[in-house]
C-alpha cells in the first residue's frame, strides 16, 4: 500500500506541478501595453525574465517525476493486474494509475458507489490478501 500511495503522491505532485508551470507561463506572457492615460514608472519590466528561473524549476521538477513513475509504473501495473475482482481491479487502476481522487473514482463508477465504498474496497483488498498470505504460510 505505501508504494502505491508513493506512485499516486508522485501523479498528483506532478499534475499540481503542470498547473503551476500553465499558470507560470500564462503569467510571462507578453501581453499589450495598458493605456490608462497615467504616466508610466520609469525602467523596464520584463515579466519573462522575472518568471523564467520559477519555469524552468517547475520544468525540472516535472521532468524528475516522470522519470520516477515511469520507474515505477511496470511493478504497480503488475500488481493491479493480479486483482483477480475487476470492480477492486478497476479502482486499483483508476487511483493509482490514473491518478484520480477517490471522490473522482467513485463517481466514475456509478450513482450508487460512494467516496468511502471505493476506499474501503481498496482497504479491504490489502486486508483480506494479508489473511491470505497469513493462512498460507500457517
Amino acid at each position: 500500500m505505501e508504494e502505491l500511495n508513493s506512485h499516486y503522491d508522485k501523479r498528483r505532485q506532478k499534475a499540481e506541478a503542470e498547473e503551476l508551470l500553465a499558470a507560470l507561463r500564462l503569467e510571462a506572457e507578453p501581453g499589450a501595453a495598458r493605456l490608462t492615460g497615467m504616466p508610466h514608472t520609469p525602467g523596464v519590466k520584463d515579466k519573462v525574465g522575472d518568471l523564467g528561473a520559477e519555469i524552468a524549476d517547475t520544468l525540472t521538477y516535472i521532468e524528475v517525476l516522470e522519470a520516477e513513475i515511469e520507474q515505477q509504473e511496470p511493478e504497480v501495473a503488475a500488481f493491479i493486474a493480479e486483482i483477480k475482482n475487476i470492480r477492486t481491479r478497476t479502482i486499483f487502476r483508476l487511483r493509482f494509475l490514473r491518478g484520480l481522487t477517490w471522490k473522482e473514482v467513485s463517481r466514475i463508477l456509478g450513482r450508487y458507489t460512494s467516496e468511502s465504498n471505493v476506499r474501503t474496497a481498496c482497504y479491504n483488498y490489502f486486508r483480506n490478501t494479508a489473511l491470505d498470505e497469513t493462512e498460507q504460510h500457517n
